[in-house]
């Protein structure tokens, strides 16, 4: 379409914004000097228009039994019946885009938006088999690790249901507790992957940053976006990790190109005589229960009947981790997810200019009905930025290399570290009139173990730890970069050494 011209108020307007004084006079001559390089926004935009996908025509449906809240929207999706997933049917965080098929991210902002392509996690579990049956809720933006802050509602734990999921991966977490899908893909900024996991007892991995391409998934912040599996076993994790890994070309998060690794195989080898380092940091938190902490400790020494061996490490580091998160996860996400619209601009990679310009337009229509931790976000990340430029954010990633040196140096000496994974069970849903701090502590107060693998990209594998007071809790298993492997191996020597995980003894009856 034609771009309106803008007239000498509105270059002003742009004059102050920037601080380039112009006068009168001088924004007079930058009027028809604008107006040419207009020509190639709209050029670029027929040229686009000329190769752009239409959606593909897929079936989809509003749930009419959803007791959880966990379906976004069922949908029966397969292309062949052969493959490593055949006969899996799994659900895909509704963060990640399914052609032709709705997606909301949990928000409002989002509500309407139809992808054209098909992320390339997607396109992969469908090659292998897989059959997607349908998009789960999710927290708004993904930005919660409770379960109350999606859109429309809550999404309940199948344990009980007066409690929260976990987030931001709420509904695929739900599903698979539950039983009503094998296998589901979730997102991972802060810990969105596997704190719903230990909250409902399932599987949940994080990949190695950059293992898993991000490619049709909403971010949130380029140098923490990770996508992984969530499933009932360890052995099904690993599966899903040999189809999902690999290089796609379209990702700057990513290396030019990756060795293809047989996870599934890797979980044959005997993880006797691997060592494992309990660190220090992650136990006695100001919100830790003691109970929680005995349950990791306990699954430490299931490890060492297996055949492994443990010893306390000290990573002093870690406390200091959630400062160094905190910058970029509110500055950085203020300046991507906000204010550059999901996308922001100046990497390479493949963008989604349909759902920038949607979420543009529902962002600014309905901000009042964003969650409260995304306007913290963005009143947090944005006064930052103004103060300060962006510095407290650069200073923030070159402190990320000092605290991935801190683990590396506990990891030369040790296969895995191990810690909690989160320092609580599941809390109680909040009331709709909860106050601004319980909200907030709700949604955030149990990411101290979770956010900092995110900032130094180490894999980081949630398993069921003993339950407590009749709820899940996880250990949380963290290894070398691209060595997934070897967490694998580690949590499904500890699942066999269990005989399995436990399965909500009063699971909502499976949704049609």
């Amino acid at each position: 379409m034609a771009i309106p011209v803008p007239d000498a108020a509105r270059l002003a307007a742009l004059s102050r914004h920037y601080g380039f004084d112009l006068t009168p006079a001088e924004i007079g001559e930058f009027v028809p000097a604008v107006e040419g390089t207009l020509a190639a926004s709209e050029e670029v935009e027929r040229l686009y228009r000329r190769s752009a996908p239409e959606p593909p025509v897929r079936e989809s449906s509003l749930p009419a039994d959803n007791p959880l809240n966990a379906w976004s929207v069922r949908t029966t999706i397969s292309e062949t019946a052969e493959g490593p997933l055949a006969g899996k049917t799994v659900v895909v965080k509704d963060n990640i885009a399914v052609a032709g098929v709705p997606m909301v991210n949990g928000s409002a902002s989002m509500d309407g938006f139809v992808p054209r392509r098909d992320a390339t996690v997607v396109r992969r579990l469908l090659a292998a088999g897989a059959t997607i049956t349908g998009k789960s809720t999710c927290e708004d933006l993904c930005f919660s690790g409770g379960s109350f802050t999606s859109w429309p509602g809550p999404v309940r734990n199948p344990w009980d249901l007066a409690r929260n999921a976990g987030g931001s991966s709420s509904g695929s977490a739900a599903l698979v507790a539950n039983g009503d899908v094998d296998l589901a893909v979730g997102g991972d900024q802060g810990g969105s992957v596997r704190i719903p996991a230990s909250f409902t007892g399932v599987v949940g991995h994080k990949p190695t940053y950059g293992l898993v391409p991000y490619t049709g998934a909403f971010p949130i912040e380029q140098t923490i976006d990770h996508l992984g599996p969530m499933t009932r076993t360890v052995a099904d994790a690993a599966l899903m990790l040999s189809v999902l890994a690999g290089a796609d070309g379209y990702d700057s998060r990513q290396p030019t190109a990756l060795d293809p690794v047989d996870y599934v195989a890797a979980l044959g080898e005997s993880a006797s005589g691997l060592r494992v380092g309990v660190v220090r940091e992650g136990f006695g938190t100001p919100v830790s229960e003691a109970g929680v902490d005995d349950s990791v400790r306990e699954a430490v020494e299931v490890l060492r009947s297996a055949g492994l061996s443990a010893d306390e490490v000290s990573i002093p580091w870690h406390l200091d981790a959630m400062a160094v998160w905190n910058v970029i996860a509110t500055e950085g996400a203020a300046y991507q997810m906000l204010d550059g619209n999901g996308y922001g601009m100046g990497t390479w990679g493949q963008y989604d200019p349909e759902l920038v310009a949607h979420y543009f337009q529902g962002r600014v229509a309905r901000g009042r009905e964003l969650s409260k931790t995304v306007q913290l976000v963005g009143l947090s990340g944005r006064h930052t930025y103004e103060l300060g430029g962006g510095k407290y954010y650069a200073m923030a990633r070159n402190l990320s290399f000092e605290l991935r040196a801190a683990y590396d140096t506990a990891l030369a000496d040790h296969d895995v570290l191990v810690m909690p994974t989160l320092p609580y069970t599941a809390r109680e849903l909040p009331p709709p009139d909860v106050s601004l701090a319980d909200y907030l502590d709700t949604a955030l107060s149990m990411i101290g173990n979770t956010a900092p693998f995110d900032v130094t990209g180490h894999p980081a594998c949630s398993v069921p730890a003993a339950l407590v007071n009749g709820l899940p809790t996880g250990m949380m298993l963290i290894g070398k970069r691209f060595d997934d492997a070897t967490v694998l191996r580690v949590a499904h020597a500890y699942e066999q050494a269990v005989g399995g995980f436990p399965a909500p003894t009063r699971a909502v009856a499976a949704t049609s």
